[in-house]
């Protein structure tokens, strides 16, 4: 299962706010090569059949299915300076995205 902080629920709740169209939040990871992981949040307007979806803080968010195993247990929080990170359970420090993606 996925954790969410409180500050980036708040962050998600505005953004869809403004995009009122695209109401589930989507995450996915994909590998960029041996090392490195992008992580992506999207907001859409439909859930797709392989996603696994979770209720979390009022916001219906679906993380595609061959993601949902590697986002077990991660922890996603919002800073106003980095904007959303993906905080991992058993490793010190952040995975910051360099490039996140609302829609």
């Amino acid at each position: 299962m996925m954790l969410m902080t409180r500050a980036a629920l708040e962050k998600l709740r505005t953004l869809i706010q403004e995009h009122p169209d695209d109401p589930i939040v989507r995450v996915a990871v994909r590998d960029l090569d041996e090392t490195r992981l992008s992580f992506t949040i999207t907001l859409d307007n439909t859930v797709q059949p392989t996603d696994d979806v979770q209720e979390i803080g009022g916001l219906t968010i679906a993380v595609e299915g061959a993601s949902a195993p590697r986002m077990d247990g991660i922890t996603v929080d919002y800073a106003e300076t980095g904007g959303f990170m993906f905080l991992h359970p058993d490793e010190p420090g952040t995975i910051r995205l360099t490039r996140s993606q609302l829609n």
